[in-house]
């Protein structure tokens, strides 16, 4: 989800509702305690040179039962960070922390904000000799044994 699109979500809802993954919701006292932009300027396996921007959101959950985040206050949050740090209509990537911080991704569905899996990958596949696609293969070119298996035979 790209920042301009949660930013018309946010003016179209009146609750925040964010959800894990597999379903499970985050506490609704839940904190968005950092809104930036993350660069990464870095070489690929292949010696390709690439660059990457995000806009991050960190997620934090604490003992504070009270807070409750409002679509108008986090929009806010979002307005006032792009003005100061001069952010562009970038994908937006989330920070929550499990058993270590993990890395999503966001979109909107059913009336609430879903944190996506992210993954990894080789983005020089051509050059590290990694097949982009499985390649097929017939069994029945794999065959060495007649097609019919009778008793005695010794293929089964």
């Amino acid at each position: 989800m790209k920042l301009s699109e949660f930013k018309e979500t946010l003016k179209q809802t009146d609750q925040l509702h964010f959800y894990l993954p597999n379903g499970i919701q985050i506490p609704e006292h839940f904190h968005i305690t950092e809104v930036g932009k993350i660069s990464r300027h870095f070489i690929d396996c292949g010696g390709t040179i690439r660059k990457e921007e995000k806009i991050n959101f960190q997620l934090y959950t604490a003992d504070d039962y009270d807070h409750r985040l409002k679509p108008q206050k986090l929009l806010s949050i979002v307005e006032l960070s792009e003005k100061h740090l001069h952010l562009e209509d970038l994908e937006i990537e989330v920070e929550y922390q499990g058993e270590s911080i993990g890395k999503y991704g966001l979109e909107f569905k059913a009336g609430g904000f879903f944190l996506t899996s992210t993954f990894t990958d080789c983005l020089a596949k051509d050059q590290c000799g990694i097949p982009t696609k499985k390649p097929k293969i017939r069994l029945s070119s794999l065959q060495s044994q007649p097609s019919e298996c009778l008793p005695g035979s010794g293929c089964c």
